[in-house]
């Protein structure tokens, strides 16, 4: 009799610790950070977009709202503007936190594939709009997906596979979540 509790207390506490093993691997969550270099001089002219609009207070941010255009145009656009990490991998149930840290709106848009934002200037030569940015903001999916100065957004639930993510506005921000 002995030896039979000891047996069904030694499968009841592996039992126990298997649950709590698996409590420990809950997901946690994950983080993408929005950046860009907006300079709030060239950004906030009336000329271009106006007041307030860059609220940017990293220093070196001097990407002018000109230059940015420039650049884009010549399929070279910043570097400075940019989802970090470029790739990761979560495990499924992980919510992905969208973090925007940069002094201007950005956008963490799922798409099929990656493709062009809703602002033409802004997209590479010849490059096609994401269906999912077509018509910009006047799109409740697109404006859902819309990251202030300093908020976030959490995107849960996604399916095992690959995601694309990109700004529909700065359509080179761009990351993949592998979801394992």
């Amino acid at each position: 009799m002995t030896n039979t509790l000891l047996k069904v207390g030694l499968v009841v506490c592996c039992f126990l610790f298997a649950g709590w093993m698996d409590q420990d691997d809950a997901p946690s969550t994950a983080q993408v950070v929005a950046l860009d270099e907006c300079d709030p001089a060239t950004f906030n002219a009336p000329t271009a977009v106006g007041a307030d609009f860059c609220k940017n207070v990293a220093l070196g941010a001097s990407t002018t709202f000109a230059e940015l255009f420039r650049k884009a145009a010549a399929g070279t656009p910043d570097p400075n503007w940019d989802f970090e990490p470029d790739t990761f991998t979560v495990r499924k149930g992980t919510p992905i936190n969208a973090v925007n840290q940069g002094g201007e709106p950005h956008t963490f848009t799922e798409v099929a594939k990656f493709g062009g934002g809703f602002i033409a200037p802004l997209n590479a030569p010849g490059e096609e709009v994401a269906p999912e940015c077509d018509g910009g903001f006047s799109k409740v999916s697109v404006a859902k997906t819309r990251i202030l100065q300093g908020s976030q957004l959490q995107v849960t639930g996604l399916s095992k596979g690959a995601h694309f993510f990109q700004c529909c506005i700065h359509p080179w921000m761009r990351t993949t979540v592998v979801v394992k």
